[in-house]
């Protein structure tokens, strides 16, 4: 954690979900091997399934601009029914309890939230997938919204987040998250960044630009108590 800088506190904070909230591999990557048979058996997709290290490197973008790197030769019709596919498997592992948070997650948000911050998510992942996350791992009740670009379409995460904050009439936020797309939609819309170096999935410039980091969700709390 970056302890020689000093930070506002924040009104609201601003969650990723993948990779920040949700250790993603542990729902991700039994869904894409099953997705990647179901498509070979439909004959959607010839030769063996994309490495698990090109998937994980996607986690962060929308989901056309996932499919265009991990299977760009594919048809379009592929692409569709690989949408289908990747919320129906996620969904249906998520009910039978695949997939945990990161460690203190849980801990440090029922903490924030009862010292009066407002917690949302803002996600470039399916709608039906971040609010079953929230509603499955006992979290959506802290949260004041939940916002998925599979909601509101938003071509990327910078006007997702802009939305976000116009409609809460939010002035000062501190967005989490462990992407380069979580820090431009900070710093873009003028606010703080706190990057999160715990997952792993990006390049070691990934967080660039993050006013602090943070190796562990827990150490959150103590820059908020460090906060001014």
């Amino acid at each position: 954690m970056n302890q020689m800088v000093t930070l506002k506190k924040p009104e609201a904070m601003i969650f990723d979900m993948d990779g920040t909230l949700f250790q993603t591999e542990s729902l991700l990557i039994p869904v894409y091997h099953r997705l990647f048979d179901i498509l070979r058996e439909e004959g959607h997709h010839e030769g063996p399934t994309p490495p698990d290290e090109l998937m994980l490197g996607c986690l962060g973008m929308l989901l056309p601009d996932i499919w265009n790197k991990v299977i760009p030769n594919a048809t379009d019709e592929a692409k569709a029914r690989a949408d289908e596919l990747l919320l129906q498997l996620e969904l249906e592992d998520l009910k039978a309890g695949s997939g945990v948070l990161y460690p203190g997650v849980k801990e440090t948000l029922q903490e924030l939230h009862s010292r009066g911050v407002k917690l949302f998510v803002a996600s470039n992942g399916l709608e039906h997938y971040v609010k079953e996350i929230a509603g499955i791992h006992g979290i959506a009740e802290w949260f004041d919204d939940l916002y998925s670009a599979g909601e509101f379409s938003t071509a990327s995460k910078v006007d997702l987040v802009k939305l976000l904050l116009d409609k809460h009439q939010i002035k000062n936020a501190w967005m989490v998250g462990d992407r380069s797309s979580d820090v431009e939609a900070g710093a873009k819309n003028g606010q703080t960044v706190i990057g999160c170096a715990y997952a792993g999935f990006g390049n070691e410039d990934e967080l660039k630009g993050s006013n602090a980091y943070i190796n562990d969700f827990t150490e959150l709390l103590e820059l908020y108590n460090q906060a001014e």
